[in-house]
């Protein structure tokens, strides 16, 4: 998913969300990799923020805005037992599922203002 933007202004854009949103992603990356052995180093911001695109996108399907694909039965069980893992109720799982919704959504929104920065100061 993050391939498709440019990797300056998504480092800029993830420093600005980490801001005032790091204990969000810190609750996400320990759900996400939770199963993931602790001295394996990987960018968990970059990873967070392209799951959390990936469940917004999958959200569009969803909610009946996009079609159908052929993986995205696969995709929302993967989303699913992802964030499910660990939890105890429907009420935990759609609280994550809120929570990387907000994360990717905000994310958008900063990466376009940054991308607008840009454009005004040439």
């Amino acid at each position: 998913m993050l391939t498709d933007y440019d990797d300056d202004k998504v480092s800029r854009a993830l420093d600005m969300l980490l801001v005032d949103r790091k204990n969000e992603f810190n609750e996400m990356a320990r759900t996400v990799f939770s199963k993931v052995p602790s001295n394996l180093t990987i960018d968990r911001e970059r990873l967070v923020i392209n799951f959390c695109l990936d469940v917004a996108e999958a959200f569009t399907t969803w909610s009946g805005d996009a079609p159908l694909h052929k993986t995205s039965s696969s995709k929302a069980i993967t989303v699913l037992r992802q964030l499910g893992n660990g939890k105890k109720s429907m009420n935990q799982l759609s609280h994550m599922l809120n929570l990387a919704y907000d994360l990717a959504e905000e994310f958008k929104v900063i990466y376009k203002r940054i991308g607008w920065y840009y454009i005004c100061l040439r």
